[in-house]
């Protein structure tokens, strides 16, 4: 901001949100005649009405003024005030002690009013989350974040595939801090949302009511951080929001399905801050932890299974569903279900392995859709455009085989939860910008050319229901 008629409209933007804050006594008394003598990038030049209000405002109101100042500009900003000219206005009264009574009671009843719980499940807590070598990692850093917020870890980014206990982390840390510090204010969202909240800010003009939202939050845990990518206003908002909290020692928690580096579309600014505090992956569960998790959600679903079977039902279970912590309680789900339909009959069918499999087999082909590799994919596509299926590793570069070998890279980012790195690396060692640059043409092939959109889909459609 070089111009003075624009520091003059952010200024009457900061006086709007000043009005919305403070008493309009005080908001009279020290700020309704503040003029805006000009501004650079990171300060506002404003000069007081009086020798006095200068300091007055500097020693008592400097953070809530250096705020609205930030909220307005969209980016972390300061100011400097300065007393007014010689034989300028006269100088304005000193605040009466009514003023200085209700700005007390304002205070006291802000710092108690607790802010309302965000949007989190009651049962996604760290006693009920399921630990093993997989999410070991994240575990921990989720816990000690959430005893030492701000702290810690921060940020602290958890990156895994669908399904595998991200999301739970997140609401862990939720129920956690409200109930050791109830009175700081929490905000758990997706980036969806938090895209569509700063959309419709635009659209209505509220960026300020939605700025002060997140950058009042002490803890502000955001799912699903690869959504941003390709959104370039948003990832700029979002860059100021983190600054800012960061700056001020709140707690940020991203999560995603991928680690920063590998985030395509993704400002270099703003992963270069979600690698400054811990970076924790989450893998999928392994056989003991997998038993342990169905154990688990039995006896918190109070299913009533006779224990000389049960051992048997949960380890079929467990070896049927190995990627998808969410199947694995689909899984329990349905076994309620059969429970219930049982006790309403007189003579109910023995629950055996045959029926978990016969009631189950819709579940079980779900979870296959996940055991989709890059061996499934290579060796279809390879058969589909009649080339060696070594060729999808080799280092031939003919049109056909180069072609046949973007798509199955392609496939591999829609239809696996693989990092760019280890698909790369599944197709001879390639590099990750190698997988992006496969994966770019083919989209951009098949928005031009029907006949390569179809083969595309195609081949999508026949590994999504390949039995394996």
């Amino acid at each position: 901001m070089s111009r003075l008629d624009d520091a003059q409209t952010l200024w009457r933007t900061v006086q709007i949100e000043l009005q919305r804050t403070v008493a309009r006594d005080d908001y009279q008394n020290w700020f309704e005649k503040i003029l805006c003598t000009g501004a650079d990038e990171s300060s506002l030049v404003l000069e007081a009405p009086t020798d006095f209000a200068e300091l007055w405002i500097n020693k008592n109101y400097r953070p809530l003024l250096e705020r609205c100042i930030s909220l307005a500009a969209g980016r972390r900003m300061s100011y400097s005030l300065v007393p007014p000219p010689t034989t300028t206005r006269p100088a304005a009264p000193p605040p009466s002690a009514t003023t200085d009574i209700a700005a007390a009671r304002r205070a006291a009843r802000a710092k108690e009013a607790a802010p309302p719980p965000p949007a989190i499940k009651s049962n996604n807590t760290f006693a009920n989350f399921i630990t093993g070598p997989e999410n070991e990692l994240a575990h921990s850093a989720a816990l000690a974040v959430a005893s030492d917020p701000g702290h810690s870890y921060n940020p602290l980014f958890i990156y895994g595939a669908t399904g595998l206990g991200k999301t739970h982390l997140l609401h862990a840390i939720a129920h956690a801090v409200m109930h050791d510090t109830p009175q700081k204010r929490i905000i758990y969202v997706t980036s969806e949302a938090f895209t569509n909240g700063y959309i419709n800010g635009v659209q209505e003009k509220s960026l300020v009511e939605f700025r002060r939202r997140y950058r009042e939050a002490d803890v502000l845990l955001i799912d699903d951080v690869q959504f941003l990518a390709g959104r370039e206003r948003t990832q700029d908002e979002f860059f100021h929001t983190f600054n800012d909290l960061h700056n001020y020692h709140k707690q940020i928690v991203l999560t995603s399905d991928r680690p920063p580096r590998e985030m395509n579309g993704l400002q270099e600014r703003l992963v270069s801050r979600f690698v400054w505090g811990l970076t924790a992956d989450i893998s999928a569960p392994r056989l003991e932890t997998r038993i342990a998790i169905l154990r688990n959600k039995i006896v918190a679903g109070n299913l009533d299974i006779a224990d000389n079977i049960a051992a048997d039902i949960i380890r079929y279970i467990a070896t049927r569903i190995t990627s998808n912590i969410r199947n694995l309680e689909g899984a329990v789900m349905r076994l309620k279900g059969m429970s219930a339909t049982d006790s309403t009959k007189d003579n109910p069918e023995p629950l055996t392995i045959e029926r978990i499999a016969k009631e189950l087999a819709g579940l079980f082909d779900e979870e296959a859709k996940d055991k989709i590799t890059p061996d499934v994919i290579q060796r279809i596509v390879a058969d589909y455009y009649r080339i060696p299926e070594t060729d999808m590793t080799s280092k031939r570069r003919t049109a056909q085989v180069a072609f046949a070998r973007q798509v199955a890279m392609s496939l591999c980012t829609k239809l696996t939860s693989m990092a760019l790195t280890a698909i790369g690396e599944a197709f001879g060692g390639r590099d990750h910008g190698t997988v992006i640059h496969a994966k770019k043409r083919v989209e951009d092939l098949c928005e031009t050319n029907s006949a390569t959109k179809r083969e595309v889909e195609f081949l999508s459609g026949k590994l999504v229901n390949q039995r394996f």
